[in-house]
């Protein structure tokens, strides 16, 4: 046995490694690393995000290890967010500056349980940076939560695994090494992450110390040898409906034309889970309309929703119009972004899109509001 693998089986498998990191480190070239995720990357649990996360601390430990070359981290978590998101807005939030060293991706509690659409937004994320930044190491990190600590492989997990095997990516399955503790009655959970979900500062620093050993080992040489770069050709993918061509266009370029609503670069207040450009179409106008087009085999829209949301209805190509109501208990406090997904019709490769805000509204809705932030295309 490696010393690899002693030091790191049963929660990790490191399958292709981190080449590119490896040559990095060896070339003493400065490195991009990304972190991709949704409240647990942010940070949130945290005394101090942005240093005692497992995020920072990972990234803290990167720039010691890359000290004499440089380390710039990205933060790209967004709290209440999934995969399927996470691929539409790689490009934006990833690589808006280029292409990137490493990227972790952290998607194994916000994920629901449609496996098809757990596949489409993993495998699209991993297959967009393959295509965007092919020398981009890419690790699958899967956190803890109630649904995640089990002695067998737990349902989002185990659809993240179908991904990094096909693409050979090392995964850290946090949430095992959680679990094992948790068994051997060295830790308690609910003294970890109070809401069982979002650790503290010592949660966070276990998370870490997982990540922090994964990174030594596979940087020290005591893996399988790898020929070449980070890129090789792409496998045929488990869906192809994944969005590996999945991107958020602002809603000046993406609305072809508009009725009833106005521009506004002002957030609604309160506003959570978005620190971004906040210019998006606004209406409460029961007559308010837009419409675009889409080129890809998907398409969607990203919301601000609260609680003065209304339900809107779409229709693809002028046939049926499909309500869509996203009001949720989530929505009785604060503003969010929230996505909503349209389907279209097999492979269809252009689609006009129509949106339309009906006047009706959810119950506990205190309006009829309606405000695009985002059209998806891919």
């Amino acid at each position: 046995m490696s010393k690899f693998e002693e030091q790191t089986s049963g929660y990790v498998k490191l399958r292709r490694g981190l080449p590119n990191l490896n040559k990095k480190l060896a070339g003493k070239a400065p490195i991009a690393v990304a972190f991709l995720g949704g409240s647990i990357t942010e940070g949130y649990g945290a005394s101090e995000p942005d240093k005692t996360s497992w995020r920072a601390l990972t990234g803290h430990f990167l720039k010691e290890r890359f000290s004499s070359a440089g380390a710039t981290c990205i933060n790209a978590g967004v709290g209440g967010t999934n995969s399927t998101f996470g691929a539409f807005r790689l490009k934006e939030h990833v690589l808006h500056q280029g292409e990137i060293d490493l990227l972790f991706v952290e998607f194994s509690v916000n994920d629901g349980e449609d496996r098809e659409e757990s596949i489409r937004g993993m495998e699209g994320i991993v297959r967009q940076c393959r295509r965007l930044s092919p020398d981009a190491d890419i690790c699958l990190v899967y956190t803890a939560a109630e649904k995640n600590l089990s002695a067998e492989m737990p349902f989002n997990i185990a659809v993240h695994e179908e991904v990094a095997d096909r693409y050979d990516l090392p995964s850290v399955n946090l949430a095992a090494r959680i679990y094992a503790r948790i068994e051997a009655g060295q830790a308690r959970w609910e003294e970890l992450a109070p809401d069982l979900v979002h650790p503290n500062d010592a949660g966070y620093a276990l998370y870490a110390q997982d990540i922090r050993e994964f990174l030594n080992a596979a940087l020290m040489g005591d893996v399988p040898s790898i020929d070449g770069s980070s890129n090789m050709a792409l496998p045929s993918p488990l869906d192809d409906r994944n969005y590996e061509h999945g991107v958020m266009l602002n809603v000046r370029e993406a609305a072809a034309s508009h009725v009833g609503f106005t521009i506004v670069d002002t957030v609604p207040e309160p506003l959570i889970n978005w620190r971004y450009g906040a210019e998006h179409l606004c209406t409460g106008s029961e007559l308010a309309l837009l419409s675009f087009t889409v080129s890809g085999k998907s398409a969607g829209l990203l919301l601000f929703c609260g609680p003065d949301s209304g339900i809107f209805e779409y229709s693809l190509d002028g046939l049926t119009f499909h309500q869509v109501n996203l009001f949720d208990d989530w929505c009785l406090g604060a503003f969010r972004p929230v996505i909503a997904m349209f389907s279209l019709a097999g492979d269809q490769q252009i689609s006009h899109i129509t949106v339309r805000n009906t006047g009706l509204k959810d119950e506990r809705s205190k309006g009829t509001g309606l405000r695009v932030l985002r059209v998806f295309s891919g």
